[in-house]
Parts: structure tokens; sequence; C-alpha cells
């Protein structure tokens, strides 16, 4: 069957259509992506500003329509940390279900969490033994980790990319005293999630995905994209270290020139990998493995899995 995920989370609205029956691995037909930054677009009392809401509504309905286009049998729709911990969050989907007939279903982090670490599952196979899971949003950095589909540990840590640069590196490049900090600050909030991963490890794998870890295992020397999907990708904290160095000598205008990095979200490379660092130092990671499966391709599995129970 053709299935379609919307995702709208802190940094695209993504649309993901994929042929998949239970049981089978879904191969992507078609995918788009409106790059909106919401979890940036905050007025200073948390409300996702007026000008972003609409610029959601048009990307949601762009969406949808090419969803029907390419014949998908289902939409599945969610939402992430953006609007999840927007103040007018509430608002913000009422005017997208009134213009759009769309229903956002916000996922909390947890689930966030489950549902990555379910597409790295798969991705791996039960070799992967005892599983640790990082990803690295714009809103938020999920943890997930056990030895089943289901993972023993699930959290969300307001940790995104794009959440930390709006609130601590206003400049640019960002100053040693603003990296510092923030390097503090993130060491400080992943407290509860070191002792909760410490009790369950240690890990036969550890795996990571999204834009952020893709995107330094590349300036660390991993395969480019064009390599494929397959093509193995793994990040050391060594190189990490070495590449954070780099990175936080350049403007995000610099860092946009190199190979492997989106323009798009340059400007917040800096605190993605400052969360990266800090995140494998404080979990006990020297080394982990990049999945290019993540959240859109986990509700495609729960769902699937679903209609056969």
């Amino acid at each position: 069957m053709r299935l379609g995920v919307l995702d709208v989370g802190s940094n695209t609205v993504h649309l993901l259509v994929v042929d998949a029956h239970r049981g089978a691995h879904p191969w992507p037909l078609h995918s788009e992506k409106a790059a909106l930054r919401l979890a940036e677009r905050l007025d200073d009392d948390g409300n996702i500003e007026a000008q972003a809401v609409d610029d959601l509504i048009h990307a949601v309905d762009n969406a949808q329509r090419s969803a029907q286009e390419m014949g998908t049998e289902g939409l599945i729709t969610l939402a992430t940390s953006a609007v999840r911990d927007a103040t007018n969050g509430e608002e913000v989907l009422a005017r997208v279900h009134d213009e759009t007939g769309i229903d956002l279903q916000v996922l909390a982090g947890d689930d966030e969490a489950r549902l990555t670490f379910l597409a790295v599952r798969r991705w791996f196979g039960w070799s992967a033994g005892k599983l640790l899971v990082l990803d690295i949003g714009g809103g938020s950095l999920e943890v997930a980790a056990g030895v089943d589909e289901l993972p023993e540990v699930a959290l969300s840590v307001p940790l995104g990319a794009g959440r930390l640069t709006r609130d601590w590196l206003r400049e640019d490049p960002a100053t040693p005293e603003s990296v510092e900090a923030l390097t503090d600050y993130v060491t400080t909030a992943l407290n509860d999630a070191a002792a909760r991963v410490s009790k369950i490890g240690p890990f036969d794998r550890v795996a990571a995905t999204s834009k952020t870890f893709r995107t330094l295992a590349r300036l660390s020397g991993a395969a480019p994209s064009a390599a494929g999907l397959r093509a193995p990708r793994s990040l050391t904290l060594t190189g990490l270290h070495q590449t954070v160095g780099f990175v936080r000598r350049l403007s995000s205008a610099a860092l946009a020139e190199l190979e492997g990095v989106s323009p798009r979200r340059a400007h917040q490379l800096m605190a993605g990998a400052v969360v990266a660092e800090t995140a494998m130092w404080r979990l006990g990671v020297r080394e982990l493995d990049i999945c290019p499966w993540a959240l859109r391709e986990g509700v495609i599995l729960r769902y699937l899995d679903q209609l056969g129970s």
C-alpha cells in the first residue's frame, strides 16, 4: 500500500511517501520538505509567530496536495517539539485543521524516542544487541535504549539545535564564552538521561539519526550521501571533538560552503555539535553508527504492525 507521513518538525515540514506492507521494507517514492524553522520563530511569550503559522498552513496544504497526487491510501500526520512546546500550540493546531482539514497529531517526546528506536532497531536488526539511540532535532534530543523493539528507556530533552541556537548562540560565529556557557547548560540538562542510561548499559551498539549527526559524521570523514543509504557511516568522539574545534571558528556562511552542510541549517551546526559531543561524553559513547531511518520510518513501521494485529 502507498502511505504518506506528514511530519511537522522543529526545522521542516516533511512529507515522505512510501510503498510498504507489513513485513516488508518501506520503499521511498517521494520526499519533499519546507524549511520553516518553527523552533526559532517564537515571540517572547513562547508563541509561534503569526507569519510562521501562515507558512505552516501553506506548507501543510501543499504537502497534502502532493500526497493526493501520489495516490496515497493513507496520510499519517504528526507534530513534534516545536508545536508541542509552543504556548499557542493548541491554537496553531486548530488553525491548521480549520484551513487545511488536516488534524495534526502531537507526538509526546518519549513516544518520539520510542518510534525512532523502533526504526533503528529494524534497520540494524537483532544482531545489534543492546542498543542505544540518539536523535538531535531542532527542538529536542531524543534518547532511547534497550534490547527489544520497545526500549527500556525513552526520553526527550529540550536540547534541539534550533532551540539552543535561538537561546544561546546569537553571535555568528559564536563566541568562546557563549559556547562554554551552552556546554555547561547541556551537561547539566543531561544528568537525568545519563543516570537512566547508565543503569542499563553497557551497549552492544550505539546509533544516531538526524541531519545534525549525519552532517557531523560527514565533516569527520564519513561517506557522502552519494554513496547511498547502505554505505556504513560512523562517528567517533575523537573525530567529533576535532570537528567541533573546526566548526566553532567558522561563520554560518562559511559552514554553508562545506560539502555535506545544509545552507539552511548551517547556523544551527555549532549548537548541534555541542549537544552531540556532550551527549556522547556524558553517556560514555566512544563511537556510534549513523542510521538513515528515523522517526518517519518508525511511524510507518508501527502503523503497518498495527494493521496486522
